[in-house]
Order: C-alpha cells, then structure tokens, then sequence
C-alpha cells in the first residue's frame, strides 16, 4: 500500500526556528552597539570635564601668585618712595635748625624737639635698610637669565654651594644628536657650528646654573674636550669670586665664542676636580654621553662600546674621596644606550643630581 504524502506547509517548525533567532540575533546586536556608543560619549564627557577643570584650577592659581607678585612689588616700592621722602624732610628740618641756632635766630624749635627728629630720622633711616634688604633677597643672583616665556624649571638640582665647578663638554658631538648631522657640521663655517640647537643648549644651561650662584660664592668654569682647560686664561687651579660682576660675566660670554670639536676626555675633567685647592663642594657636568678618550692615545679611529665604558670608570676614579656631588646635565646622542645610566649612577652615588633635559630648557 503506497504512503500518504505529508501536505506542504511553509510555516513548518523550522523555518519559525529560523526567523525566530535571525530576529533575536538582530535585536541582540542593536543593544550591544547601542549600549557601547552610551558608554564611550559618558567616558568622553566626565574625562574631558575633569580635565577642563584642572587646568582652569592651575590658571586661576598662576593668575593668583602674579597677581600677589606685582602687589608686593608695588607695595615694597611705595614704601621706599615713602621713607625716602619723610627721611629728606626730616634732613631739611634738621639742617634748617642747626642754620638757625648758629645765625643767632630764635629756634624754630626746641633741643628737645631735636633730639626727637634725630631719633625719628634714625628709625627711618633703620626701615629703609630693613625694606631695602627685604627687596634685594628677591632677587640676590649677580647674572640673571630668563628662560622663554619667562618660564621656571623644577629640576631638583641644588645650586648652592661655596666652591661650584662647572664642566662643560665641548667636543664634536655636541654639535648635534645625530651622528650623521654632527659629521656634517664639522665641515661646516664657524657660525653654523656655533648656532648648532645642541650648543646652545648647552650654553643656555651654563647661563641658567651662573644665574643661581649667590654672592659670595666661589667658581671656576672649565671646558674639556681632549684637554681641560679654564675659560679665564691664567685661572687654571685656582678659584674666582662670583662678586667680581665683571669677570663673572666676561666668562660665560666668552663660551658663546668657542666651538666644538675633537674627542671627549672625561679623565682630564674629573682630574680638575681633584687639583682644585680646595675641593669644589658642588660640580655641573654637562656633557652628551660617554668619553672617547682617556690617559692614554687611542690605539684606533673608532672607539667601541665596551672601551667607553672602560674610559669612563677611568675618569670616576680621578674623583676626591669623599667626593663633591655630581649634578649631570646629559644632552643624549644617539648610539650611546649606556650613558644615561652611568651618569645616573654616579649623580646617586655623589648625592647630586641627574638630568636629561627637554629640547627647550632651560
């Protein structure tokens, strides 16, 4: 007996199986991409307003501190004006009795009276010694430098000292960055080498750490490629007063006319060091990476990696025991990993400091 065919019917159980779950899977994706577009426009907004207010919370406090700034300014210069005036009157009056006791006229005023201005003259005289040093512990650095847009720098170094060393490498590559560039460069006039960014930066950073020196302190400026020689020619082991203004500036403008070139002798610098009567008790290094020369003659044109390091260990032992802290200023050139960490390492044991600084500092 044949089978009985099953009727047709387009609404089986597996085409609604099928719509069913393309219709979930379609609902399914319009909540999951619908639910991350919220989520990513609230994490914009709460992280663009957190950050709108914290910078108009650092202009306001700027604007606060120049405000207080130039108030105190003001404030200082019209107390001057001030004592100024009432000291002269008070010398007029004066002046203008002694005139008139020794002419024989009736006192205008009594010796009493007298005594009395003397005193008043003296207090005043007195408060304008007490504002005028208040207005010059300001501003007690004998140079002054100014970095762009007026700005100041939080470095940790410290400036201070009786006897500051400064060491600044001008060998050839501090002419540029890039091996490539400094190669170029030494071919090139002296102007171009002197307006190389590199040297200026490390002129600028000359002029930034002598705008710190107080008065009364001591110095000696030195710059060392295959040699280690003193800025002031006749000054070699011997130390300078920042007081002489003059000299002081003389030294540090006269490096804007010098140019890089030769090898790096890091043991002639450290050896300055150790021949300065009496020892520095803060010393600057600025320099751009690990020394290709030493004691004795390269045996090669090319210096490697490994005998770098060696000429460096070289040098630090030419340090004083104890030894004066060692405040670096390194401006990296390439193909030199191994400098930042020397250097760091020698400004932690030293307690002095380590820095590496931006393209526009200072």
């Amino acid at each position: 007996m044949p089978l009985k065919r099953r009727p047709f019917s387009v609404f089986t159980l597996s085409f609604l199986d099928v719509m069913c779950c393309g219709f979930g899977a379609v609902v399914l994706m319009f909540m999951i991409l619908k639910h991350e577009s919220i989520v990513q426009k609230q994490v914009q907004q709460v992280d663009l307003s957190a950050e709108v207010s914290a910078l108009q919370a650092q202009v306001a406090q700027v604007q606060n501190e120049i405000r207080a700034a130039q108030d105190n300014s003001a404030s200082i210069d019209q107390r001057i004006a001030t004592l100024i005036s009432e000291s002269a009157n008070a010398r007029a009056l004066l002046a203008q009795t002694r005139t008139s006791s020794q002419t024989g006229q009736a006192p205008v005023i009594t010796s009493r009276d007298i005594e009395a201005l003397k005193m008043a003259l003296k207090k005043l005289d007195s408060e304008k010694q007490l504002v005028l040093s208040q207005l010059n512990e300001q501003s007690r650095q004998v140079r002054q430098f100014m970095g762009q847009g007026n700005r100041e720098y939080l470095t940790g170094i410290r400036t201070g000292g009786k006897r500051v060393l400064i060491l600044l490498d001008n060998s050839a590559s501090m002419l540029d960055e890039s091996i490539v560039n400094v190669l170029r460069k030494k071919n090139m006039d002296t102007a171009t080498q002197q307006r190389s960014e590199k040297w200026r930066q490390a002129l600028d950073t000359v002029d930034w750490i002598t705008a710190r020196l107080l008065p009364g302190t001591e110095y000696q400026l030195y710059t060392f490629n295959a040699n280690a020689r003193p800025v002031v020619p006749g000054s070699d082991g011997r130390w300078l007063a920042v007081d002489n203004a003059t000299l002081f500036n003389q030294a540090v403008q006269s490096l804007k006319a010098t140019v890089p070139e030769g090898g790096s002798n890091l043991t002639r610098a450290m050896q300055v060091v150790a021949q300065l009567n009496p020892h520095p008790d803060n010393v600057f290094l600025i320099t751009d990476g690990l020394p290709t020369m030493g004691l004795r003659a390269p045996s090669g044109r090319k210096v490697s990696g490994e005998r770098r390091n060696e000429l460096f260990s070289e040098a630090i032992q030419q340090l004083p025991q104890p030894a004066p802290p060692i405040n670096v200023v390194l401006l990296p050139m390439e193909g030199d990993p191994m400098a930042a960490w020397a250097y760091w390492s020698v400004a932690m044991y030293t307690r002095g400091a380590f820095l590496t600084p931006a393209y526009d500092w200072p």
